[in-house]
């Protein structure tokens, strides 16, 4: 992963979220599961809600939420990015050089 990757929310997905003591339990529209996501992992996806996003960019949300260290912050963000497309919530955007279709 590299901070220039886009990502965004994968087709289909509308975010529909319960919260209770600091945990999300989100339901995932495209396999009909429910997760039980921490506050990092929603303003990942509630930033991606609002449209495509860096690596960077997505970074500099959890950096402005919490009290991340500089250190840390890239590798935690690379750790959040995975978990989420390996649930199928999001998908990293691949530039073939012509215009990307909106997610």
């Amino acid at each position: 992963m590299t901070a220039s990757e886009t990502w965004c929310l994968r087709q289909g997905q509308t975010l529909q979220y319960r919260h209770w003591d600091g945990e999300y339990v989100l339901y995932n529209d495209l396999s009909g599961d429910t997760h039980l996501l921490g506050d990092a992992a929603i303003e990942l996806l509630l930033a991606l809600k609002a449209g495509p996003a860096s690596r960077q960019a997505l970074a500099a949300v959890l950096e402005a939420q919490f009290e991340i260290d500089p250190l840390e912050l890239d590798l935690e963000t690379g750790e959040l990015l995975r978990h989420l497309q390996h649930l199928y919530f999001i998908e990293p955007l691949v530039d073939t050089g012509v215009e990307l279709p909106a997610c």
